[in-house]
């Protein structure tokens, strides 16, 4: 009576002040709330457009470039929800990249002359297409700093590989990928010499500098991107910029802006007028038009040059062959946004007004006829801006992005400095509708808005400066997303989302039924290279072996166990641990570290991951799950005992717990109880549909998994009972009852689920 008394003792607290609380005070009402707050109907009506009731989930899913993070943000719209960042980049200790051997050797893959690079400045994320359309398969982000591009597979959201782009030393227009994800596209910013470790002074510019567009041959099959069969078009030494791939009848082509055409080389240092003056003297720049199928067969048949082993197409053939071309375009642009249909090419430029949307059909015809207006200095044929104009649109100050809406001829541009959208026709030439945003918008974001099937409804202004909007945290304010409904004439502003991790440059946004992420791994998998792992092992597998000063776990983890629970070495040793998690439900994840050994893992069911480090210090190191996983989550943990050389113990045996027949005997009690529990969930369980549900499937698969573990634990406890030896009998007994417990939760939270969702009961 007396534990009843205390446990009900807080539940009856609880009962009497809810009880008092409604007697007390009534409920707010909705206008109480709208009076209280300052609220207006215009505010409650955009927080209704924003609301995800519990429960319930995002229509969309937004990958966000992190800046200087070097990773990916991920939230849901229309809440602007946080869900998770992406690892790319940059080692993240939550999710163990750059702390475990898997994802260290993907970081690897991004050194840059032998020497680990440990940020990046991620800009533009891309999404991998079918005909134009997203997949939701692939994600792709650059790194400008490094030039690198990443491959991210959204079945697990991890990072899969990184390549170094061999020719480049800066770029900025990438990510962006062809129609069918044959080729990421990657072009430079700034030029340099294109062999590495070569110096050639800035007088020299004009001859041995170049820019460049390389073309990441994507082989969907392996998700892995090819370097042999990518390849890279040489380019005049101006600053390319930002790319996007033609689609429809613009397939097979992609488009390239740049800016500083002037080759404008700078020294303030040296009393000179600096870059900006002198990259921004002339009105026009060049829009880089180029037919990607033909520069890939003029590489297969062996028309490139190698640079650094990499196939670079040399500027004078791309010129000869028609593979390269240059529309004069607003000087500064800084994007070039590719229609949904394919026929038009909007850019804006920043020292400019207006927008400019060429025809496709115009460049093509042009070419046709041969009917250039001149040459550059380099021997690439020039079209005349008004031979490929459909039209220019007066938008405002600092016009740099566009996206498109579901509705025809509608796209949405981003005002720099005027802090502004504006909504426009780019088929009739004229402006809808404008918005102010704050503050100094760079890109913005419309769903699926680069895509051949943009979903219009909502957009994303990313906004650079964020000043007066939020709680003041120091000099280092965030950036500022907005939220705006696009469904009306006229756009509405709906949210301010402040985003802390780096300047996220960019972003996209797909339906979310569009994802098709797996919850589990088949176990034993290593998520980086999504093969078996060889350190992988089952339950009753785990080994420790000892070769010389290399000491080789393969170990597990399950609720609420680390399998081996003591490793032992001596000081020099090089412990290798291999760590697979055995668990089937979703989310069970598992973490691994070892005390000021600067090491962490973080497993996902069925994962297998490897962490590596020296004992190079005598001691007592606990090891723990890192992840609060159970009701256990604390006892979840083991011992590194790092002994020094020939050491020789002193002891032996543990301290006896002095349990006795009683303890014993009531342990067996609870066991008994607790299956009452469980009996009565399992019938509710098969009493309905539960297989129509393929999450609650693999909950009652790995509670039956659990619960399969009692008959090993059942037997040593009875055996060590009939020799009365209490200790082992009541511990062993004790075990059993945490299967019980495990497998408990696990029904439960099936059962929840099962209620909640509809299920039905079935005919016996």
């Amino acid at each position: 009576m007396k534990k009843f008394t205390m446990r009900a003792v807080p539940l009856l607290v609880g009962v009497g002040l809810g009880l008092a609380a409604t007697a007390g005070w009534s409920a707010e009402t909705l206008q109480d709330v709208m009076k209280r707050r300052n609220l207006s109907q215009q505010d409650l009506l955009a927080a209704a457009k924003t609301y995800v009731p519990t429960g319930k989930r995002d229509e969309f899913v937004a990958f966000s470039s992190g800046g200087q993070s070097g990773q990916i943000i991920v939230y849901g719209i229309p809440s602007m929800r946080i869900l998770k960042y992406l690892a790319v980049f940059t080692p993240e200790p939550w999710q163990g990249y750059g702390f475990d051997e898997n994802s260290k050797a993907v970081l690897d893959q991004g050194k840059i002359d032998g020497k680990s690079i440990t940020w990046g400045d991620t800009h533009h994320p891309a999404i991998s297409e079918t005909q134009g359309k997203y997949d939701g398969q692939f994600l792709f982000i650059n790194d400008k700093a490094n030039p690198r591009i990443a491959v991210i597979d959204l079945r697990d959201f991890e990072t899969k590989q990184i390549v170094v782009n061999p020719v480049f030393k800066s770029e900025h227009g990438g990510a962006f990928v062809t129609s069918n994800t044959e080729y990421v596209i990657e072009a430079a910013q700034y030029p340099a010499p294109l062999e590495n470790k070569k110096f050639y002074p800035l007088e020299e510019m004009n001859e041995k500098y170049r820019g460049g567009i390389t073309y990441w041959k994507f082989d969907r099959k392996e998700g892995r991107i090819n370097p042999k069969e990518s390849f890279t078009i040489e380019a005049p030494p101006y600053w390319q910029d930002l790319s996007d791939a033609g689609k429809g009848p613009s397939d097979g082509w992609s488009f390239t802006n740049s800016f500083c055409a002037e080759r404008y080389v700078g020294g303030i240092e040296k009393g000179r007028p600096p870059y900006e003056a002198g990259c921004s003297a002339k009105d026009t720049d060049y829009m880089h038009v180029i037919n990607w199928k033909k520069a890939a067969e003029l590489v297969k048949a062996g028309k490139a040059k190698k640079i650094n082993g990499h196939d670079v197409l040399p500027l004078e053939v791309s010129a000869k062959e028609g593979v390269l071309f240059l529309v004069p375009e607003p000087k500064s642009p800084h994007g070039v946004d590719v229609s949904p249909d394919g026929k038009y090419i909007a850019v804006g430029g920043k020292l400019d007004t207006h927008a400019s949307v060429y025809s496709f059909e115009k460049i093509q015809a042009a070419i046709q006829a041969g009917k250039f207006e001149s040459k550059d200095p380099y021997g690439v044929p020039v079209i005349g801006m008004k031979d490929a104009l459909h039209t220019q649109v007066q938008l405002g100050l600092g016009p740099l992005h566009t996206q498109y809406d579901s509705k025809p001829c509608v796209a949405y541009t981003s005002l720099y400095v005027d802090s502004q959208v504006a909504k426009w026709d780019y088929c009739q030439g004229k402006v809808l509708d404008k918005i102010s945003v704050h503050y100094n918008i760079g890109h913005l974001m419309t769903m699926e808005g680069d895509s051949a099937d943009p979903k219009g409804r909502y957009l994303v202004a990313l906004n650079k400066l964020a000043i007066d909007r939020f709680v003041p945290v120091g000099p280092l304010h965030p950036q500022n997303h907005q939220l705006i409904d696009i469904s009306n004439d006229k756009m509405q502003l709906l949210y301010d989302m402040p985003l802390p991790l780096g300047e996220p440059h960019y972003v996209v946004a797909i339906e979310a039924t569009k994802l098709k992420p797996g919850v589990r791994y088949k176990v034993g998998t290593d998520s980086r290279t999504d093969k078996p792992h060889p350190g992988a092992v089952r339950a009753g597998e785990e080994t420790t072996t000892k070769k010389g000063n290399k000491i080789e776990v393969k170990g597990t983890l399950i609720r609420s166990h680390i399998t081996p629970e003591t490793i032992e070495a001596e000081v020099g040793d090089e412990i290798t641990v291999h760590l697979t998690n055995l668990e089937r439900a979703q989310d069970e994840t598992h973490g691994f570290t070892v005390s000021t050994y600067n090491v962490h893992a973080s497993i996902e069911p069925g994962k297998t991951v490897t962490v590596k480090f020296k004992a190079d210090k005598e001691g007592v190191y606990p090891y723990y799950c890192t992840e609060f996983c159970s009701a256990l989550h604390l006892e979840m943990m083991g011992y590194l005992l790092v002994k020094p050389k020939g050491w020789k113990p002193t002891k032996t045996g543990l301290a006896s717990q002095g349990y006795t027949e009683t303890d014993y005997k009531a342990t067996v009690k609870k066991v008994a109880d607790t299956q009452v529990v469980i009996d009565s969930v399992v019938g509710y369980i098969t009493s309905v549909n539960f297989k129509d549900f393929p999450d609650v499937v693999a909950m009652v698969e790995d509670a039956t998994d659990q619960l399969g573990k009692m008959k090993d634990a059942k037997a040593k406890h009875e055996a060590a009972a009939a020799k009365k030896d209490w200790e082992q009998a009541n511990l062993w007994a004790e075990q059993v009852w945490q299967y019980q417990v495990k497998a408990a939760d696990l029904g439960l939270r099936a059962k929840t689920y099962l209620e909640q969702n509809g299920a039905k009961k079935v005919a016996k």
